[in-house]
This record gives structure tokens, sequence and C-alpha cells, in this order.
């Protein structure tokens, strides 16, 4: 059995299909599998690919990359900076909200993402895995040759989009991307250690919607919950 494949929809194994018929996939698939079987691993299976599978390819209007999951207990749920409802916020998250409270003058209290998932948000990591307490313990697996991948696919895309890559290893990626058709917007981690360098005031919500609005597009409701 494809440990990997169970949990991916069929878009994205079609979109993928030249990936998941490499040998790094296979080993990828290989690692993943033992590490789940032998260790606490997050997000839990089925939430491995919830990023791919809540946006519809047709749909992303918007990319938000983050790093790798929150290896805290009940945080992971599959999207990139979000967690389960009822959670703590975490400490990165906390910043996003204060930026988009100075931003847009929105507050949030759930720490759950997925209403912007289902507006065409992908809010993907670039590892999609992680050991339990063991930050980008699984960097070296093969994730970052899917998410790749991934970003090259939605770099193909006809209709410009808009790519928010915050922190070195997400901007990392910016290779991939078609800056002439693309909105790419870069500021430093939204980390308590980084945040102050750079990512408060860097607007970003206001920024895309702006941008989605140009073309016509419906804007991100940021606050929708």
């Amino acid at each position: 059995m494809d440990f990997l494949k169970l949990y991916l929809n069929k878009q994205w194994q079609s979109i993928l299909a030249p990936f998941i018929a490499s040998d790094v996939y296979k080993n990828l698939t290989k690692q993943v599998a033992q590490a789940y079987q032998n260790k606490i691993v997050y997000p839990a299976p089925e939430h491995i690919f919830r990023a791919l599978n809540l946006v519809d390819y047709k749909q992303i209007k918007v990319v938000i990359l983050g790093q790798d999951p929150y290896h805290g207990p009940n945080q992971a749920n599959g999207l990139s900076f979000s967690v389960n409802p009822g959670v703590k916020l975490p400490p990165s998250l906390r910043n996003i909200y204060q930026e988009l409270a100075d931003d847009l003058g929105i507050e949030r209290n759930s720490g759950d993402l997925t209403d912007w998932a289902q507006q065409g948000v992908l809010l993907l990591n670039t590892t999609l895995t992680v050991e339990a307490h063991q930050a980008n313990s699984h960097q070296n697996y093969g994730w970052q040759s899917l998410t790749d991948a991934v970003l090259a696919a939605v770099n193909e895309k006809e209709s410009p989009l808009v790519f928010i890559l915050w922190g070195k290893q997400a901007q990392k990626k910016g290779r991939f991307l078609d800056t002439n058709k693309h909105l790419l917007l870069q500021a430093p981690h939204p980390s308590p250690l980084s945040a102050y360098r750079g990512f408060f005031g860097s607007k970003p919500f206001s920024k895309t919607n702006a941008f989605l609005e140009s073309l016509g597009l419906e804007p991100i409701d940021w606050s929708a919950q």
C-alpha cells in the first residue's frame, strides 16, 4: 500500500504524477510510514495533505508558505500556521494575527485557518510531517522535493496569484516563481525571534486583497471563522 497516496486526493495525484513516479517519492513514503509506525508524528496521517485536499487547484488565489508542522500535541492540523479549534495560539500565529489587526483592523479568536483555505488560500508547509517535540526532524525525508513540485505546478496557473513567503526556508522556494505574472510578498518569519525585523508592518493581507481586486477577483475575507 502507498501510505501517502492513500491520503492525497485524485486531482493532486494527477498533477504530481511525475514526482510520485520518482525514487525520491518512493523513499519519502517509506520513511514517513516507518516514522508513524515507530514514533509520535504530527499531524494525524489523514491530515498530511489537508492543505492540498481542501483547495481545488483551479481555485487557488493565494499561497502562504510555512516551514514544518507544529510539533506539540493537538496543534498541527495540516495547514501552515493553523491549529485545531480551541488550541492556544502559538507565538507565530499570535504575531500573524497582530499584523492582521494592524493591517486591516481584523481581530480573530480561533487559530483554525480552515476558512482561509476554503476561500482559495493554499496554506502549505515546506515539510509536511514532524516528530513530536523535534522541529525540522523530517526536513530531509524528501518533502522539500514534493513541495517544490506543488509550487512549480501552482506557478504554471494561467491566472496570477499571490505567494506569501515568510522566513528564509519559505523564501528559498521563490526561485520557482514567475514574478512577472504573480505577486511575491516576502518578509521575515512571524516567530518572536524575527517578527520585529520586518514582518510587522509588511501589510501582506491588504496587499494581497488589493492585487486580487485589481484582477477583478473576490478578495479574501480574512475575518471569516
